[in-house]
């Protein structure tokens, strides 16, 4: 038997979609999923919001073209999950250091961390488990065993990973209290003024665009709105480019991109948290120029201080060498 899930829709979101409504809910990671639900007849409505001219749809399940209005009261049956097992695939790997308890790859853009809907194989987890023979910790269950932090598809560099329970708990509570060192390059729109700057603003899943997140004025109880702070400093001025230094002290979802969008720097090649035109030379690129280039922590089992530094990939290099031979 499956979750039943009930959801009151509040006035500011009178007019949505049903499926666009739905989308980012307990269960239902992406629109996919709710446009699935709602075809394979899973979601009703079980009351009526506001009094107005609208088929009693309590006796029938909504389709996807429904549009809520203030109180309806939303109830998706969602199916029992299907048992899913991670397999192992035999995919190259950028390994930069390796011992029983942990490994540090370096990440190449384009590879999804662990897989999720649309990506159940060719990730870096099915990497691992078959680099590792299976042997991972077991915390971040089946389908991110040994993932302590991770990095967008489309973001390179370094990443840890935990091949126990006691090494991933060691690395969690590291990254809790900010002492793991994790410092990127990006290259942003726009030229900095300030040669350091700290930007402290909470973050925040977009109301509207459940993919997104997005500064929210204040963090709030129920931790969906996170305290987040990144440190930039600026490597080298452009004409019209920045090239920068990204630490963070804290890791949210998207947190550099958000905060340089916030800034009005968005990251070059991002096009998900700006609406500025991409130039030219990064015609045939995909995604955000962002660079996981240093990672710091203490061994937790060996309390060995260690410091990772993933050269720049060739996208990236091509990127800012184009830069400079033209001058922008």
């Amino acid at each position: 038997m499956g979750m039943v899930l009930e959801i009151v829709v509040p006035p500011e979101r009178t007019g949505e979609r049903i499926d666009v409504f739905l989308t980012g809910a307990e269960g239902i990671a992406t629109r996919s999923i709710a446009q699935k639900l709602l075809a394979g007849g899973y979601v009703f409505c079980s009351a009526l919001g506001e009094k107005v001219a609208k088929p009693l749809c309590c006796h029938k399940p909504l389709q996807k073209n429904y549009k809520v209005i203030a109180g309806d009261v939303i109830v998706c049956d969602l199916p029992q999950p299907q048992p899913c097992e991670t397999i192992a695939e035999d995919i190259p790997l950028d390994i930069m250091y390796e011992d029983d308890h942990l490994l540090v790859v370096n990440k190449p853009r384009g590879l999804v961390v662990h897989p999720a809907a649309g990506n159940w194989q060719g990730t870096l987890v099915n990497a691992l488990l078959h680099h590792c023979n299976g042997r991972l910790s077991g915390i971040g269950g089946v389908l991110r065993p040994g993932i302590v932090h991770r990095l967008d598809k489309d973001t390179s560099g370094a990443m840890v990973v935990a091949k126990d329970d006691v090494t991933h708990q060691g690395l969690a509570a590291q990254l809790a209290d900010s002492s793991m060192v994790r410092v990127y390059n990006a290259v942003c729109f726009g030229v900095l003024q300030q040669d350091n700057m700290k930007i402290d603003a909470a973050i925040g899943r977009h109301p509207v665009d459940r993919k997104k997140m997005m500064v929210c004025l204040r963090e709030d109880s129920t931790k969906r709105i996170r305290h987040a702070v990144t440190h930039i400093k600026v490597l080298e001025r452009f004409h019209k480019y920045t090239l920068i230094s990204a630490q963070l002290e804290t890791g949210r979802t998207h947190q550099i991109r958000v905060h340089m969008a916030h800034v009005n720097h968005p990251v070059l090649g991002d096009e998900v948290y700006t609406n500025r035109s991409q130039p030219l030379f990064l015609k045939g690129q995909q995604g955000q120029i962002l660079h996981a280039t240093q990672l710091a922590f203490m061994h937790p089992v060996t309390r060995q201080e260690m410091t990772f530094t993933a050269p720049w990939p060739e996208y990236f290099r091509q990127v800012v060498d184009k830069i400079m031979k033209i001058g922008i």
